[in-house]
């Protein structure tokens, strides 16, 4: 299983980034895909999920402002983040879990929100 995580990097208070995690094998493997983060001194946190009939899932934190998809076709999850603040800043990743309940993690990339 391999779940690699792109689109990070550093953005103003305010502005947009839209994360990328492609899937193998096939994201058909998989009854949910997810994003969790991480930022500095903090536990882990799930930020939103998705599961295969595309049910999603989203913290308090970031409703309203983040959108989990997936493409099955593309073998791809994505997270639209929008109207950034500097709280969101952490080390985001990407994971899965299978029809046996067990879980993926993927490599993680960095998102940093700051003027």
């Amino acid at each position: 299983v391999q779940l690699q995580a792109s689109g990070g990097g550093l953005v103003q208070p305010g502005g947009s980034l839209r994360l990328s995690c492609a899937v193998s094998p096939s994201i058909r493997s998989f009854s949910a895909m997810g994003w969790y983060r991480q930022a500095p001194g903090k536990l882990r946190e799930l930020v939103a999920s998705i599961t295969s009939g595309d049910n999603t899932n989203y913290a308090d934190s970031v409703k309203g402002r983040f959108t989990i998809s997936r493409d099955n076709a593309k073998n791809a999850v994505y997270l639209q983040m929008n109207s950034l603040k500097p709280e969101d800043s952490a080390i985001y990743y990407c994971t899965a879990r299978n029809w046996y309940r067990t879980d993926y993690w993927g490599q993680g990339t960095q998102v940093t929100v700051s003027s």
